[in-house]
C-alpha cells in the first residue's frame, strides 16, 4: 500500500501541474476566479471519470494505466467559447468531443489495416517533436529579456535528479523518480525566489461543489466541425498511448490491441461527456504520465485506479488542486524534456519494429516533413481557412492524417497474396536467391514484423537448399501471403514430397562402421532430417502436399 499510495500521488502531481492548460483557456475567456474554479473543479472530475474507465478495463476502458490531462488542442477554441458564452459554451464542445471518441472507438476494430504500429509510431515521435520547443523555452526562461538563470538552475535540479534516481538509484528510488525530480525543483525554486501564488491559495475555499452551467447550444456549426476534426486527432494520440502502455505491459508485444485502444476511446469519450455538463475542458491521454510509468517501471492498473479515486477527492478540495498549480514553470519544462525523450524514443522503436520497402520509407518521411514542417514554420497555418487553422496549425494532427493517407494510398497495388515461378534455372543458387529475396521484398511491402521476415527468410532458404538438393526435385516457383496474424511461405517443386522427419536421422558416429552404399543412403537421410529440424524450429507450422501437379511445403509464421 505505501508504494502503491506513492506511486498514485505521483501521477495525481503530473496530471494536476497540467491543469495549466486549463487555467490558460480560463486566462484566454477572462473568467474571474470563481468561474475559473468552477472550470477546473469539472475538468478535474472529466479526468478523474476517464482514468477510472481506463484501469478498469472492460469494454468501456484499455484495462491500463492511462492517465488523463485537459486536452491542450482545444485550449484555445474553449477560451475563445467561454469568452463568448461562459461556461455553457463548453457544454457543446465536450459532447462533440465525446461522442466523436465513442464513434471512433466503435470503428477502431474494423481500421487495423490502416492503423498499423508504424503510423503510432510516426504520431507518438512527432507528440514527442512538438514538445522540444515548448519545454525548453519553459526550462529555460527565454523570454525578451533574454535566459532565465534561476529558471535553468531550476530545470536541470529538476531534470538530473528524475535522471540520477532512475539510472542509479534502487528501487523504491526508481519507483519515486519523478517526485524526487519535484522535489528538488521545488527546493531550488524556493532558495532562487522563484515560488509565488501563495496570495491566491490562501483565499481559496477549503471544499467546493461543481456547479453545472446553462448549456449553449447556438454554437455556430464551423466551429464544431473544428472540434470534431481536433476531438479524432486526440482519438489518435490515445490510440499512441494505448499502444505504447500495451508495448511496456506486453514483452512480447507484436502489434496494437484494437480492442484496448476501442476501450480507451470509449473511456475517453465517456470521460469528456460526464465533464460537458459540468462545464469542463475536454480531457485526453496523459504522455507525461506515461513517461512516469516508464521511469517507475510501474504499470499496474491499480495505480490508475487510486489515481482516480485522489483526483476526484482533490475535485472538491479547490485548495489543493490550485497548490499543485503553482508548481513552477521551469519544473514542468524539466518533466517535458524527460517526456519528450522517451516520446520520441518510443516512436522510433514502433517504426522500426516493422519492415519497410519504399511504401514505408515515403509514408514516414512525408509525414515527417508535412507534421515538422507545421511545426517549424507555424506561419503557413495562417494562409489556410479561418475554420482550418486550429486543424492545419497543429504538427501531431497533420502528421497524423498525413500518415493515415499515405500509408491508405500506397497499399494501393499491393496484394495480400503473391507468386513468382522460376521458369529457367542455370543452377541451384539462382532460384534460392531469389527465394530469399521475394520473401525480404514481401515482407517489407506488407510491412511485416522485423523478426518475423528474417525468421521466414532463414526458413525459406534452408527449405529452398533441401529442395533443390536432390531426389529428382526441382523449385518451380514460390508463393506468399499475409494478413495482420499470419505470414505463410509456400515452395512449389517437381518430385516427391520432402522428408521432413523430427529427428536428425543417424548419429555421425554410426556412419563410421557402414559401406560406401549405405554410406550415402544414411547421408542424405541424415541432412533432410537435420533440414527438418532446423524447419521446426524456425516456422510455427510445417505442411507439405501436392496441387496442380506439383508439390508444395507450406512455411507458417505466427505474426
Amino acid at each position: 500500500m505505501p508504494t502503491l499510495a506513492g506511486l498514485a500521488l505521483q501521477h495525481v502531481a503530473t496530471a494536476l501541474a497540467l491543469i495549466a492548460y486549463v487555467l490558460a483557456a480560463a486566462r484566454i475567456g477572462q473568467l474571474d476566479a470563481a468561474t475559473t474554479q468552477a472550470m477546473v473543479t469539472a475538468s478535474i472530475l472529466g479526468m478523474a471519470v476517464s482514468t477510472f474507465l481506463q484501469s478498469w478495463g472492460g469494454r468501456l476502458g484499455s484495462g491500463m494505466l492511462v492517465i488523463h490531462m485537459p486536452d491542450p488542442l482545444l485550449v484555445v477554441l474553449s477560451g475563445m467559447l467561454a469568452a463568448q458564452y461562459g461556461l455553457g459554451g463548453l457544454v457543446l464542445i465536450g459532447l462533440v468531443n465525446g461522442l466523436v471518441a465513442l464513434g471512433t472507438g466503435s470503428l477502431v476494430p474494423y481500421l487495423r489495416t490502416i492503423l498499423p504500429p508504424t503510423v503510432a509510431g510516426i504520431i507518438v515521435c512527432v507528440a514527442g517533436l512538438s514538445l522540444v520547443e515548448p519545454a525548453l523555452r519553459h526550462v529555460t526562461g527565454l523570454g525578451e529579456n533574454g535566459l532565465d538563470t534561476a529558471d535553468i538552475l531550476i530545470g536541470a535540479a529538476t531534470l538530473g535528479t528524475i535522471i540520477g534516481l532512475s539510472i542509479w538509484g534502487n528501487q523504491r528510488a526508481k519507483l519515486s523518480a519523478l517526485l524526487g525530480g519535484l522535489l528538488a525543483g521545488l527546493i531550488v525554486s524556493a532558495l532562487t525566489g522563484k515560488l509565488h501564488g501563495w496570495d491566491a491559495l490562501a483565499s481559496a475555499p477549503l471544499f467546493g461543489l461543481p456547479h453545472p452551467p446553462m448549456p449553449v447550444f447556438n454554437i455556430d456549426a464551423g466551429i464544431l466541425l473544428a472540434v470534431a476534426v481536433l476531438s479524432l486527432m486526440t482519438q489518435l494520440d490515445v490510440f499512441g498511448c494505448v499502444v505504447l502502455l500495451h508495448k511496456m505491459n506486453e514483452s512480447d508485444w507484436r502489434r496494437p490491441s484494437m480492442r484496448m485502444i476501442s476501450g480507451g476511446m470509449r473511456a475517453c469519450g465517456l470521460g469528456n461527456i460526464v465533464g460537458a455538463f459540468l462545464g469542463a475542458l475536454p480531457n485526453a491521454a496523459s504522455s507525461a504520465n506515461i513517461a512516469l510509468a516508464h521511469i517507475s517501471r510501474s504499470t499496474s492498473r491499480w495505480i490508475g485506479l487510486l489515481t482516480a479515486a485522489l483526483l476526484a477527492l482533490i475535485a472538491f478540495l479547490p485548495q489543493a488542486s490550485l497548490a499543485l498549480t503553482l508548481i513552477p514553470t521551469a519544473v514542468i519544462g524539466a518533466i517535458e524534456i524527460y517526456a519528450a525523450a522517451y516520446l520520441i524514443v518510443s516512436g522510433i522503436e514502433l517504426i522500426a519494429s516493422r519492415a519497410l520497402d519504399s511504401r514505408g520509407i515515403f509514408m514516414i518521411g512525408l509525414s515527417f516533413v508535412l507534421g515538422m514542417g507545421v511545426i517549424l514554420m507555424p506561419e503557413l497555418a495562417t494562409h489556410a481557412p479561418e475554420s482550418l487553422r486550429f486543424v492545419v496549425g497543429n504538427g501531431i494532427i497533420i502528421a497524423g492524417v498525413s500518415a493515415i493517407a499515405l500509408n491508405s494510398l500506397f497499399r494501393l497495388g499491393t496484394s495480400r497474396q503473391t507468386e513468382q515461378t522460376f521458369e529457367s534455372v542455370d543452377g541451384a543458387a539462382a532460384p534460392i536467391q531469389q527465394v530469399v529475396d521475394f520473401v525480404e521484398t514481401q515482407g517489407g511491402a506488407w510491412s511485416a514484423r522485423r523478426d518475423v521476415v528474417r525468421r521466414a527468410a532463414q526458413a525459406a532458404l534452408e527449405a529452398a537448399e533441401a529442395i533443390q538438393s536432390g531426389g529428382g526435385r526441382r523449385l518451380r516457383g514460390i508463393r506468399g501471403s499475409f494478413d495482420e496474424y499470419n505470414l505463410d511461405i509456400e515452395l512449389l517443386h517437381d518430385g516427391p514430397e520432402l522428408e521432413l522427419g523430427a529427428h536428425a536421422g543417424h548419429a555421425p558416429a554410426d556412419l563410421l562402421d557402414i559401406d560406401d552404399t549405405a554410406f550415402q543412403h544414411a547421408l542424405d537421410q541424415t541432412l533432410s532430417g537435420l533440414s527438418g529440424v532446423m524447419l521446426r524450429s524456425l516456422a510455427d507450422r510445417l505442411q507439405s502436399g501436392q496441387r496442380d501437379g506439383l508439390t508444395y511445403l507450406r512455411l507458417h509464421f505466427d505474426h
